[in-house]
């Protein structure tokens, strides 16, 4: 058999740049419009028109519009989770728990002001009734799960003076309430833009810091 004519590679390979291009600027649309209107009121339609794409096209990336949510919902955990990684992948050495833990809290200040709109959507959704659709249920508590490890590490880390086993104990006792501090300071820069995110992630700090010396000392009995 003959190969395939060079202009049928050529163009096979231009058309699957252009169906990755046309996903991307679907996600992209996606993600902004649901998080500024809420999952309900983006319909394929308005997706449509924002993105300057025929409906079919949006089907034929995505089956349905909880399909796309989904896909949304993955795209931005995968983005947020790895920008925080990458803003937190070089911790200073030494310091008190209260410095290390203010240095990882002011990384993340940095990581939700760049990927505020997969935030918002992820807490829209969680107060929603499309909670309850068993697919976006999932997606919740992946990332909530996801959330909580990252903030189980940068507790343990931060106390990692005291060693590994009480270091361990203090980010265990505290990572749920480390996930409530997040949500409760996103909401209230969300309401009032002025305050300041950074100024609540350091009082969260210190909460934490706080709590997690009480625990130390409890260890050592």
């Amino acid at each position: 058999m003959e190969p395939p004519p060079l202009s049928a590679g050529i163009n096979g390979s231009a058309g699957n740049r252009r169906g990755r291009r046309s996903r991307a600027e679907i996600l992209d649309a996606a993600s902004r419009l649901m998080a500024e209107r809420g999952y309900a009121a983006t319909s394929i339609s308005v997706l449509s028109a924002e993105t300057g794409l025929p409906k079919s096209a949006i089907y034929h990336h995505f089956d349905s519009k909880s399909g796309l949510l989904s896909a949304v919902m993955a795209h931005g955990a995968y983005d947020f989770f790895r920008a925080m990684e990458q803003a937190q992948a070089t911790p200073p050495e030494g310091g008190t728990a209260r410095e290390r833990l203010g240095w990882f809290l002011r990384r993340t200040e940095e990581v939700f002001l760049t990927h505020a709109d997969f935030l918002r959507l992820h807490l829209i959704l969680l107060m929603s009734a499309e909670a309850s659709e068993a697919e976006v249920s999932s997606m919740i508590e992946q990332v909530r799960r996801d959330g909580r490890r990252h903030m189980n590490r940068m507790i343990a880390q931060a106390f990692e003076a005291e060693g590994a086993e009480t270091a361990q104990a203090v980010a265990d006792e505290l990572d749920y309430f480390g996930i409530v501090g997040f949500d409760g300071a996103f909401i209230a820069w969300q309401a009032e833009r002025s305050h300041g995110l950074g100024v609540e992630l350091d009082r969260l700090a210190d909460a934490l810091t706080a709590m997690g010396e009480q625990i130390v000392a409890g260890q050592r009995g």
